[in-house]
C-alpha cells in the first residue's frame, strides 16, 4: 500500500491490511515502561510559512557554542574549523556520494580516501592506514581483535588512563569474542609500569594505552612499548585528540604496532556526541588484518594516475570466515573533513594550533592552582587538558559557571570514584587568555 493514511477509514484499511487491531501493536517489541502513553500534544496544523515561523521560534530557544566559553574536552574537542571545510565537503560529488561500493565509478571519493590515509600516516608514523572507522571506541576495540587473532592470544591488556567509555565498549566486544580484559593501575595520572610488569602474561595479545591519556597526561610510551615487545604482545597506542600530534613525537617514533583513535577534532564540530569517526594506522606486518578497506594508487590502461580499492577485508566483499570485520562504513564524509582540515593546516599550523593549546592550558592549570583550595591532582607532563581537585563539588562549581556561560569541566567522579572532587579541564586555541581569566576569576568568586 503506497499510501500514507490520512483518514480514519485509511488507517482502518491498512490496519486490516497489516493483519492488527490497532497501531499500538506495531510497538510491541518495545518495552511498554519505556513507551509513550500520554498523547504526543502536537499544534494544530499549519502552513508551510506558519511553520517555518514556529520551529524557528522554538530553534531560538537552543544555544550553540559560540554563546559559551567552553572548557569541556573528555574526548570531544571544541576547534577552530576553517571555513574552507565547509564549503568543499558540502560540494554535490562529495557530499552525495557517500561509500564506493563500485570503486571505478567513484574516484573522487577514493582519492580522497587515499589522502586521508595517507595524512593518517604521516601523523602518527605509522606505515598503513585504513578508510575511517566509526569513531575511536571501536576503532580501539577492534585493534585489540586484530591483536587477538594476529597472535592467537586470549587476554587484553588496558590501562585504566584509556578513555572510560572507550574501556566500556572494549568489554562488550571482548565479551561477544571470548577475551579477557586485564586493567592496569595509575600512579600519579599515569599508566602503572610495576603493574603492567606484574600482569603481563604468556597470554596477553596486546597491550593498550592512551597518549595523550584520558586525563590529558603524556604517557611513557617507549617504555611500555619495549615490555609488550619483550612479551610477545602487540603495542596499541590510542589517540583521542589527535591535534596533540602536531606537537608531540609519533606513537610510530616510540613503537607502536597500531595506532587507533578518534579523529573528530580535525575539521568536525560539535554536535551532541557525533558523528565522529575512528581511524586505525598499523605497521606494514599487520596490514592484511585491517578491518574495513584500503584505497590505493594504481595506473590506468592508458597510463594514467587513478584509484582504487585496494584491500577489502569486510565481510560485504569477502567469505564471514575470512573478513576481518563487519565494519560497514567508513564515515567518509567526516573523513573527507579530517582530510580538508589537515591540508589547509599543514603541518607548521597544526604545530601552531597545537602549541597555542598547550601553552594556553599550562597557564589556565597556573591560575586555577592559584586559587585558594584548588590544585593540581598530578605533577607530570601533560597536553591541553588537566585534572584539578575542588574543594566543593565540582558539579556545583560548573553549576555556578554555567549561570556565567561558561562550560565547565568534565566530572570525573562518575568513572573514578577515587576523583570524586576532581575536575577535568580542557584548553584548545578557542579559549583566548580573556575567557581563562573569566573562568578563574568566576571559580574564585563561587567559594564561600
Amino acid at each position: 500500500m503506497n499510501f500514507v493514511p490520512n483518514t480514519k477509514k485509511e488507517r482502518e484499511e491498512m490496519m486490516d491490511f497489516l493483519g492488527i487491531s490497532s497501531i499500538t501493536e506495531l510497538f510491541e517489541d518495545v518495552d511498554a515502561g519505556i513507551r509513550n502513553k500520554d498523547d504526543l500534544k502536537l499544534p494544530e496544523p499549519m502552513s508551510e510559512i506558519e511553520i517555518i515561523d514556529y520551529l524557528g521560534e522554538l530553534s531560538s530557544s537552543n544555544h550553540n557554542m559560540q554563546d559559551f566559553a567552553c572548557f569541556l574536552g573528555a574526548g570531544a574537542y571544541y576547534h577552530f574549523i576553517p571555513s574552507v571545510v565547509d564549503h568543499l565537503l558540502l560540494r554535490g560529488e562529495f557530499y552525495t556520494s557517500y561509500t564506493p561500493y563500485q570503486a571505478e565509478m567513484s574516484q573522487g571519493m577514493l582519492q580522497s580516501i587515499f589522502e586521508f590515509q595517507s595524512m593518517i600516516c604521516e601523523l602518527t608514523g605509522m606505515d598503513a592506514a585504513n578508510a575511517s572507522m566509526y569513531d575511536g571506541a571501536s576503532a580501539l576495540s577492534e585493534a585489540a581483535i586484530l591483536a587477538a587473532k594476529y597472535t592467537e592470544k586470549k587476554s587484553i591488556m588496558i590501562s585504566k588512563a584509556v578513555h572510560p567509555e572507550y574501556r566500556h565498549v572494549l568489554k562488550t566486544y571482548a565479551n561477544a569474542f571470548g577475551l579477557k580484559i586485564l586493567e592496569t593501575e595509575m600512579e600519579n595520572g599515569l599508566s602503572d609500569i610495576k603493574d603492567i610488569k606484574t600482569k603481563l602474561n604468556d597470554s596477553c595479545a596486546c597491550v593498550i594505552v592512551q597518549f595523550p591519556n584520558f586525563f590529558g597526561n603524556i604517557e611513557e610510551l617507549k617504555e611500555i612499548g619495549d615490555l609488550a615487545h619483550k612479551n610477545d604482545s602487540i603495542f596499541v597506542t590510542n589517540v583521542v585528540e589527535p591535534i596533540s600530534l602536531g606537537l608531540l613525537k609519533p606513537p610510530g617514533a616510540f613503537g607502536a604496532d597500531v595506532v587507533v583513535g578518534e579523529a573528530q577534532a580535525l575539521g568536525n564540530p560539535l554536535n551532541y556526541g557525533g558523528p565522529h569517526l575512528g581511524f586505525m594506522a598499523t605497521k606494514e606486518e599487520f596490514l592484511k588484518k585491517i578491518p574495513g578497506r584500503i584505497s590505493g594508487l594504481t595506473l590506468d590502461t592508458s597510463g594514467e594516475r587513478g584509484f582504487i580499492l585496494t584491500l577489502q577485508t569486510r565481510e560485504q566483499h569477502i567469505r564471514r570466515e575470512r573478513a576481518t570485520s563487519n565494519i560497514c562504513t567508513n564515515q567518509a564524509l567526516n573523513a573527507l573533513a579530517a582530510t580538508i582540515y589537515l591540508a589547509v593546516m599543514g603541518k607548521h599550523g597544526l604545530k601552531e594550533a597545537a602549541e597555542i593549546c598547550y601553552q594556553r592550558a599550562h597557564y589556565a592549570s597556573k591560575k586555577i592552582s592559584d586559587v585558594k583550595g584548588f590544585e593540581m591532582r598530578f605533577s607530570v607532563p601533560f597536553f591541553n587538558e588537566f585534572l584539578i581537585e575542588c574543594p566543593k563539588s565540582p558539579k556545583e562549581i560548573n553549576r555556578t559557571l554555567l549561570s556565567k556561560n561558561i562550560l565547565g569541566g568534565f566530572e570525573v567522579g562518575k568513572y573514578y570514584e577515587e576523583m570524586e572532587n576532581c575536575m577535568l579541564l580542557c584548553v584548545t586555541e578557542m579559549n583566548t587568555k580573556s575567557q581563562i581569566d573569566e573562568l578563574v576569576n568566576a571559580i574564585a568568586e563561587g567559594l564561600p
